[in-house]
């Protein structure tokens, strides 16, 4: 797996898992979904994602986005 791929896997797990906490958990676990919107935002334009750097320290391979 690519490292742009482990990215959109990891940011899509984690608007998942924020939208299955806030709809069981707590409303206020929104939060953490407009979190990670923004994150991918600024990502987006500044081409700094913390979770692309987690997941090269660990060996995933770079792919095409994020080099």
């Amino acid at each position: 797996m690519s490292l742009d791929r482990a990215v959109l896997a990891f940011a899509g797990a984690m608007t998942l898992l924020s939208v299955l906490l806030t709809a069981l958990v707590s409303p206020l676990f929104l939060w953490f979904t407009v979190f990670i919107g923004l994150n991918l935002l600024q990502s987006a334009f500044t081409g700094f994602c913390p979770a692309a750097i987690v997941f090269r320290k660990l060996g995933v391979k770079a792919g095409c986005a994020f080099q």
